[in-house]
């Protein structure tokens, strides 16, 4: 949802993105940084939080960590044994919401975006971030500290990735093409947000930063991953550029972003983006 953070900061929006482990548990794309790993040096989440800021700054939003930097440990994937980890955010418990609540009480936000309840691609901590900005939200209203007047969860829009890895061409070396159905998307999408040339721009830059786990295949090299990968492209309009995980597996970046309504206000008639028809005076 980078492309919308950045839309709704050139908006006037005050965005915060609040981050909730340092991504301990990741793999590492190039070699320079290969040994950073939880399983050999686990210095990786440290190296991260490098990257989330030059992310941040080319979104030109700000930042925390939930608790503090590192009060959570990346879980990992379902069945990893970081999970029995004391710090693990999949047990972070009702000390997870206070922490959010508090940090909602003190930005008292009027639009908050997550992830919808399977996580994005299903990782646990995505999960559990969703419980808890639910929880915090319900917490905050039921006390009558402050009321958010909308949630959106994020999702892939099921037609528009099939039309952007139908037209993927050639994939870099190394890379393929994904199966059907491989890449996790949804239908009965409720808002679009399309993304000005300005704000994908951006997202592709903030992609970039988070090196060790993003490689955009633009031909560009980094410390961090000293390769090039160029796709080929059918349909600039369908996939304008193409990105991977450390699975490389191939993937469009498209030109617009997708959201349901996880709660609150519906959105006005003839409204096309989440900001539409939100109050967003200071009241501090």
């Amino acid at each position: 949802m980078g492309g919308t953070l950045h839309a709704l900061g050139q908006a006037g929006a005050e965005v915060t993105v609040v981050t909730c482990t340092l991504g301990e548990q990741g793999e590492v794309i190039g070699e320079t940084f290969q040994q950073l790993i939880a399983d050999e040096a686990d210095q990786l989440g440290g190296f991260r939080i490098g990257e989330l800021a030059q992310a941040l700054a080319e979104l030109g939003v700000s930042g925390r960590f939930l608790g503090g930097a590192g009060r959570w440990r990346d879980s990992g994937m379902a069945g990893d044994p970081a999970h029995s980890h004391p710090r693990a955010f999949v047990s972070s418990g009702e000390e997870g919401v206070d922490a959010l609540a508090d940090t909602m009480a003190e930005l008292r936000p009027h639009l908050v975006l997550t992830y919808g309840p399977e996580g994005g691609y299903g990782h646990p901590d995505h999960i559990r971030a969703h419980e808890i900005t639910l929880a915090a939200v319900r917490r905050l209203r039921e006390s009558g500290t402050w009321d958010v007047q909308r949630i959106l969860f994020s999702y892939v829009d099921e037609a528009a990735q099939d039309a952007g890895l139908a037209a993927i061409g050639q994939v870099p070396e190394g890379w393929r093409h994904a199966e059907p159905g491989e890449l996790p998307s949804a239908i009965g999408m409720e808002v679009r947000v399309p993304l000005s040339a300005e704000s994908f721009g951006a997202k592709v830059r903030a992609m970039k930063a988070h090196a060790t786990q993003i490689w955009v295949a633009d031909g560009d090299l980094s410390l961090t991953n000293p390769h090039r990968a160029v796709a080929v492209v059918n349909n600039d309009d369908a996939c304008p550029a193409v990105w991977a995980l450390s699975n490389l597996i191939a993937q469009p970046i498209l030109d617009h972003e997708d959201f349901r309504l996880g709660g609150g206000a519906p959105l006005p008639e003839g409204a096309h983006l989440p900001w539409d028809g939100l109050e967003w005076a200071h009241e501090r």
